[in-house]
């Protein structure tokens, strides 16, 4: 089995073992979940959508996953229009042991982390490529508004990082992403308080805030769940 293969098989096994996870909850009916953005959560919207008359709503953190959820006939709702989210789902571009991760490879981790941070538990759903002993060699993205993009790249690169502008993207939220390479990650908390305080910055890839609360994760021995100390 050729290493693409493998990987979306991966993918689709732990996108099976969420919905697992969760089909307790989805059975109660009127269920309501927040849903994050990429290739893993395509494949676990895929898998959802079986339930769909038990869903009374999604919250899409980005157009590309209110399109994906749309078009499985799942509704989809505004935050601002939802009490309670019971779970927030979602894949990362790198995450260690403990938790915190990279995200925002498909620009979406703005609205990712505010979803994130007002759900009752945070699953993390990914493929063993994902799981790092130290966060850094994936690029950590900053979303910026477009005015302070040199500005926020000089504090970068007083930091040790280079910043490569994401060139032609836009965020769902009309801003631009800068891609830090280089950055030496120790402190994943302190780094992430840090790096929001640049005036310009909307928000980092860094989820040491909000990070995961479970990691559902597909191996080649199977599914392991490792959850949030």
């Amino acid at each position: 089995m050729n290493t693409n293969k493998r990987q979306l098989d991966l993918k689709q096994k732990v996108s099976r073992a969420a919905i697992d996870f969760i089909k307790p909850y989805i059975l109660d009916n009127n269920f309501f979940i927040g849903i994050g953005t990429g290739s893993t959560v395509d494949l676990f919207i895929d898998e959802l959508a079986v339930f769909r008359s038990n869903i009374g709503g999604a919250v899409a953190s980005s157009e590309r996953t209110r399109l994906k959820l749309l078009s499985c006939g799942i509704r989809v709702l505004d935050l601002n229009d939802v009490s309670s989210l019971p779970f927030y789902i979602d894949g990362a571009d790198e995450i260690d042991r403990s938790l915190c991760m990279i995200k925002g490879g498909g620009g979406a981790l703005t609205r990712e982390k505010i979803i994130s941070s007002v759900s009752d538990k945070f699953i993390c759903i990914a493929d063993e490529s994902k799981l790092v002993e130290h966060l850094g060699s994936f690029p950590l993205p900053i979303e910026v508004i477009p005015m302070a993009i040199n500005s926020v790249s000089r504090r970068i690169a007083s930091l040790g990082g280079k910043s490569i502008l994401r060139d032609g993207f836009i965020t769902d939220n009309g801003n631009s992403i800068i891609d830090v390479y280089n950055l030496r990650i120790q402190n994943q908390l302190n780094l992430e308080k840090e790096i929001n305080n640049f005036p310009g910055v909307v928000t980092n890839g860094l989820f040491a805030i909000n990070r995961a609360d479970v990691l559902i994760l597909a191996t080649e021995m199977g599914i392991q769940l490792i959850r949030r100390s």
